[in-house]
């Protein structure tokens, strides 16, 4: 009798556990970005919105996924701290974002290293992206769902065009809290200024900094073209978002959700990137900044004297602020771009 009763109470057990983890509640994914949420019109949005859909239908709504637009939890560094500490699961970050957690980053924004956006998604889908992901990991505990390519920045201003280094001296140009990106003003002549994105319009309409630089679909996004009245396509950094999500959180699922959250990111990349191209290449983009600002396109010779100061000077930037490491990871940067323009230009 006593042994019948312990097997029933086995079976009860084991049917509880069955239930038990039938009903148990979903894992959720927080999902921050900086930008509104308005996924017709940014990059980061649609990424969420995507991401969001893909992945609670990929698993039954076992992983579900909450997202916070417009920097609800705080700034760039407060919620990349959040990520690294478990607190948030996941953020779509920008280079100056990354920058204090990993300052290798920094080797993307190599003025003037390539000028296609097809060049850029190549390079970051391709064997480079994956070590560059590897490194970061290893380095910060925080696991790359994927590299998103933002298009170029373009100088603006509302004192003057910008047609060579020498229009920017004396300038008070805005920049991301990135060391590089600062170094890269000052060594034109302009006088670098940080300011955080959400004060960006402000600082502009009240004279604090004369100027900026961004992607066009930034500038957009913004609505500096409202408070800059110059623009000029100097195409001179690649902008990129990192996405990450916390590494311990991550290699906690279970291999099908593994799988499923990166296929998951992988659809929502797609989507941003198109985003992105979109806005940047209709009405919402550049012909409707032509609609209020002056917009200067330089010559081949001006281009070349932005060219002959800046990358010396971001060269001799990482030797002495990432040493050995920057320096080698300057020359794969270097070498993964000019592979990836080879194979382009043979297709």
């Amino acid at each position: 009798m006593l042994k019948k009763m312990c097997v029933l109470l086995l079976i009860m057990a084991f049917i509880l556990m069955g239930a038990h983890a039938l009903y148990a509640a979903p894992k959720v994914i927080k999902l921050a970005h900086l930008n509104p949420q308005t996924p017709f019109d940014v990059g980061t949005a649609a990424i969420a919105a995507v991401f969001k859909s893909e992945l609670e239908a990929r698993t039954g709504g076992q992983i579900t996924v909450e997202i916070y637009p417009s920097g609800t939890l705080g700034n760039e560094r407060e919620t990349m701290e959040q990520v690294k500490a478990g607190i948030t699961q996941s953020y779509i970050a920008s280079v100056g974002g990354v920058a204090p957690f990993y300052p290798l980053i920094d080797i993307t924004s190599l003025p003037f290293a390539y000028s296609s956006y097809e060049v850029g998604c190549a390079l970051y889908d391709g064997p480079f992206g994956e070590e560059f992901a590897e490194d970061i990991r290893q380095k910060t505990g925080m696991y790359v769902l994927g590299f998103i390519p933002q298009g170029f920045f373009q100088f603006t201003n509302s004192q003057r065009p910008i047609k060579s280094p020498a229009d920017l001296k004396g300038l008070k140009m805005r920049t991301m809290n990135n060391p590089l990106h600062m170094e890269f003003m000052n060594s034109l002549g302009a006088a670098a200024t940080p300011v955080a994105w959400a004060e960006i319009y402000t600082a502009l309409q009240t004279g604090v900094v004369d100027g900026q630089h961004n992607p066009i679909t930034v500038i957009t996004l913004g609505k500096l073209d409202e408070v800059q009245k110059y623009m000029t396509l100097s195409n001179h950094m690649p902008g990129l978002y990192v996405w990450v999500i916390n590494d311990g959180w991550f290699n906690a699922l279970t291999p099908e959700e593994k799988t499923a959250v990166q296929g998951a990111a992988d659809v929502a990349v797609i989507a941003g990137r198109g985003i992105d191209r979109l806005v940047t290449a209709t009405e919402k983009g550049l012909p409707t900044l032509a609609k209020s600002m002056e917009i200067y396109t330089p010559t081949a010779e001006e281009m070349q004297q932005f060219r002959d100061i800046a990358i010396p000077a971001a060269k001799a930037f990482f030797a002495q602020t990432l040493g050995e490491d920057g320096t080698k990871w300057v020359e794969k940067y270097l070498a993964a771009i000019e592979a990836v323009q080879q194979e382009l230009s043979m297709e």
